[in-house]
């Protein structure tokens, strides 16, 4: 693994020495190295259609997506990203309008050719209620009458229309400046699609609180968008406990107080 991932970083950019590989992490579906701390060599599922979404979203910037070096086979190679995880840093960005008005031009993006996610309401509902009796005893017992309220009750609505969204828009995905926590960049497009765009709202509102939503323009009455990301959002929490992972468990966990307290949101 460790030769063909220098071997790619070198078709990639030639004369770079390779010397160094370095994990930088890996999903369900993807694992991604650092080559000489500069280039990132990501083995997924169709690296080719990333790369496609990639070339529609490179002009919104910023923030900054990944610009591809080398896509072949189930691998794309591109220049490292400056910035650290969100989801590594802590608190989030109190400056989210960048972000805001960023999702805003993506969920009007034209974008013939990219996969529809068609996963409906009942069935992110029906995933949270199994993933929920996974985790339940982590749930803090101030908080179980309301997540065990929403479980019970139906989902909201299907949205009036899809668009192009990030459709895993965790804030493992997003980059920030360590000092400034100033959003720097958007990775990991392998999930892209034309879905419901409140599903990037509610990942965002999830690990960051509403602070992306104020900055939003959407498409459709802010009330019927607030119910949906919310949804999502509640719905999330329990993925990500179900995940196991100490990050996101910790993430989870802070987010429950944010989505079932006596200060969540009211969609």
């Amino acid at each position: 693994m460790t030769a063909d991932v220098r071997d790619l970083a070198r078709r990639a950019r030639p004369g770079l020495p390779a010397r160094t590989v370095e994990r930088l992490g890996a999903g369900l579906d993807h694992q991604a190295f650092l080559v000489d701390g500069e280039l990132v060599v990501r083995l997924g599922e169709d690296p080719a259609a990333e790369a496609r979404v990639l070339e529609l979203v490179a002009p919104l910037a910023p923030p900054a997506v990944p610009a591809p070096l080398l896509v072949e086979g189930d691998a794309m190679v591109y220049p490292l990203l400056p910035g650290t995880p969100l989801l590594a840093l802590g608190p989030p960005p109190r400056d989210l309008a960048p972000l805001g008005r960023f999702l805003s031009r993506l969920h009007r993006l034209d974008a013939p050719g990219v996969a529809r996610d068609d996963f409906t309401p009942e069935q992110w509902l029906a995933d949270a209620r199994e993933q929920h009796e996974q985790v339940a005893a982590q749930v803090p017992a101030a908080h179980r009458d309301a997540v065990g309220a929403f479980l019970a009750a139906p989902p909201p609505p299907p949205p009036p229309a899809l668009a192009l969204t990030h459709n895993d828009l965790g804030a493992e995905h997003l980059l920030a400046d360590p000092a400034t926590r100033a959003i720097t960049g958007v990775i990991d497009w392998g999930d892209a699609a034309i879905a419901d765009p409140a599903y990037d709202l509610g990942l965002l509102l999830r690990d960051l609180g509403d602070g992306v939503l104020a900055h939003y323009d959407p498409l459709e009455p802010p009330e019927d968008l607030l119910r949906r990301a919310t949804f999502y959002a509640r719905c999330a929490v329990f993925e990500d406990l179900a995940y196991g992972q100490e990050a996101y468990t910790r993430n989870a966990l802070a987010a429950i107080g944010r989505l079932f307290g006596p200060s969540a949101p009211r969609p």
